[in-house]
């Protein structure tokens, strides 16, 4: 045998090694699924609408960027970003636009509630978001659940801010915390109207309804549900914030795609 052809031989065996021990790589489209041609991000529809996404700033009840939410993007199903878009028309003639809080939102992160509610030794953000509720009861009154509509992409948590609008200092992580409840003043700033309390605030007081909210207060959560309902939106009475739009295009499906401009790349 030659040198030559044990040198092939052996060049032949370590490929073939190595077919065997090294892994395809992962394809990106598959650890990032992309969403249906149904979704939009909603500054293709309405650039006007002021965006404020929380959950991809430690600024939230669990206190860190949420899994999932990867770039600030808000994303929902086309029908949903039309309405608001309609929506956004006539609040802009009366001085005031919308704010988004939150729109759709994966599965992964939900799951990440669900693991952060069971965490009973996790108290980091309770001074702000929970100071009244005890943390092993968030699921038997309804604030974490293991399914969020959400994740259907026509869900949106939104609020109203009065024109012109400044922005909202960001959170730094660990500055003194307040009651989502306390005097607008009080609790952390928030270039939105005034609603009673804070957004995410798990308290009864949240309620739309709740009859201790008077005044302007009260006046500011029926000019935002009004808006909203115009337009085919259909707020819940636990949360002043949270509005799905009907009917809804995957009334049946929770997705997990990421918050991402790629998750919509080419979607008009």
């Amino acid at each position: 045998m030659t040198l030559r052809t044990t040198v092939r031989g052996l060049v032949a065996a370590a490929v073939a090694l190595l077919a065997v021990t090294v892994p395809a790589p992962l394809s990106h489209a598959a650890s990032a699924p992309k969403a249906p041609a149904e979704f939009v991000a909603l500054s293709t529809v309405d650039p006007t609408i002021i965006q404020e996404l929380r959950y991809i700033t430690p600024h939230n009840f669990v206190g860190e960027p949420i899994n999932g939410y990867r770039q600030p993007v808000c994303i929902l199903t086309r029908a949903a970003a039309q309405a608001l878009h309609r929506a956004q028309l006539k609040l802009l003639t009366e001085g005031y636009s919308l704010k988004m809080y939150d729109c759709y939102r994966p599965q992964r992160a939900v799951d990440q509630f669900v693991a952060w509610a069971k965490d009973l030794d996790d108290h980091r953000m309770k001074a702000e978001f929970y100071p009244l509720v005890d943390k092993s009861r968030l699921f038997d009154d309804g604030y974490i659940a293991a399914k969020s509509g959400h994740s259907r992409g026509s869900s949106v948590d939104v609020t109203v801010v009065k024109l012109p609008a400044w922005p909202t200092l960001p959170y730094r992580p660990g500055q003194p915390l307040a009651p989502c409840f306390a005097p607008k003043g009080e609790r952390f700033p928030d270039n939105s109207v005034d609603m009673g309390t804070g957004f995410d605030c798990f308290d009864t007081l949240s309620h739309t309804d709740d009859p201790r909210i008077q005044g302007i207060q009260r006046a500011n959560r029926q000019f935002l549900k009004g808006a909203l309902q115009a337009q085919g939106f259909v707020g819940i009475p636990q949360e002043w914030w949270h509005f799905t739009f009907q009917p809804e295009p995957f009334p049946d499906t929770y997705f997990d795609f990421p918050v991402a401009w790629r998750s919509v790349a080419g979607h008009h």
